[in-house]
């Protein structure tokens, strides 16, 4: 296993610690529900929180007359949960009223946001300037400045673009298949008069990462970084797991699945005869642990030949400087009610259930 922490995982915790404080501001400034932890208003108001995942792969577009269904994938550059967006309130899905075909088909409704869902494109809008001022005031302009100009140096090396934001994880919890890979045929910048903002750089920087990852593994990086980097053959207790990667149970629950049917995991009771569940590796799986860290030294070699050995030097000395830690959320956001995990994740956890990076 690495000795020091790979640039993918510090690619992701700053990215996660980015997100978990964005969302946290966007609890706090706007109305919403939850599942265990109620809401603000009265049971009924605002609608279900969603993360900011679902800001840059959905509500971002859905302005004015709305969007037809066959364009948001095209413009996220990834596909939104959006069954979900409208059964949590933000969007409705229906045919276009312009439209004078007595059954248009599905793909030319027109999402539109609701009531609710205007009210957090509102919220969301600033967000992502607001955190990065704080940012910058946090840890210096000239940390983040030099954190920005890091991963502008990669991204514009990359011959293809990439979505602003990673996208929700697909069977097996993989990201290949679930993004659009755009050629560049000059190999220049899109909107070189648009910068990209902190959390989009990380986004296509750590994406590109794990697309290269994810074509020589047969185990997501998302499980791979977060799962079977802390597992062993002797075993570890199930319900440590979170706190130990990070990450929600319910993703700890899928990964331990996909691993027990790759066989490099089984789930078994304590042998001192408890009712604790250890989950350990299989010889199998130990392999795979050490492929695992084979692959990730691997990739970063051939980053520093292929973008430069400075380029990638600075970009991780720029991410270790920021030494980020899980966000303190407000006293009344639904984190502060949940135990504070150990560490950020390795790997974003980017499930349907709202787009949170930890899984949650």
């Amino acid at each position: 296993m690495p000795s020091v922490l790979p640039l993918s995982a510090l690619l992701s915790q700053v990215l996660v610690a980015f997100t978990i404080e964005f969302d946290n501001e966007f609890e706090h400034r706007t109305p919403h529900r939850t599942t265990r932890h109620g809401s603000t208003g009265g049971p009924f108001q605002g609608p279900w929180l969603a993360s900011m995942v679902m800001w840059w792969n959905c509500m971002r577009f859905v302005t004015g007359e709305g969007v037809r269904v066959r364009e948001l994938e095209d413009l996220a550059g990834t596909p939104t949960n959006l069954n979900g967006m409208e059964r949590w309130g933000y969007v409705v899905v229906a045919p276009d009223p312009a439209d004078s075909r007595k059954k248009p088909p599905h793909s030319d409704w027109r999402i539109r946001a609701t009531p609710k869902g205007q009210e957090a494109r509102e919220v969301w809008r600033p967000l992502t300037g607001v955190i990065e001022a704080r940012w910058e005031a946090r840890f210096g302009k000239s940390q983040i400045s030099r954190l920005r100009n890091s991963l502008q140096r990669v991204t514009d090396a990359l011959p293809f673009e990439l979505p602003d934001c990673l996208p929700i994880l697909g069977y097996g919890l993989f990201c290949k298949g679930r993004v659009q890979v755009r050629p560049r045929p000059d190999g220049s910048r899109s909107s070189p008069e648009s910068p990209l903002v902190l959390p989009a750089l990380l986004s296509r920087v750590l994406l590109a990462w794990i697309l290269d990852f994810e074509q020589e593994s047969d185990v997501s990086l998302a499980i791979g970084a977060n799962l079977l980097r802390v597992l062993d053959e002797q075993g570890v207790r199930v319900r440590d797991l979170p706190q130990r990667t990070g990450v929600s149970k319910e993703s700890i629950q899928m990964a331990l699945g996909i691993l027990g049917k790759k066989r490099l995991a089984v789930v078994e009771p304590d042998a001192a005869g408890t009712r604790t569940k250890m989950a350990r590796l299989t010889a199998k799986g130990r392999e795979a642990q050490a492929g695992y860290g084979r692959l990730l030294g691997a990739i970063e070699q051939h980053w520093m030949t292929r973008f430069g050995e400075d380029a990638i030097q600075a970009q991780r000395e720029a991410l270790e400087s920021l030494a980020v830690e899980p966000p303190e959320p407000y006293p009344d956001g639904w984190r502060a009610s949940v135990p504070k995990p150990e560490t950020l994740p390795h790997c974003p956890m980017v499930l349907h259930r709202g787009g949170y990076p930890d899984g949650s």
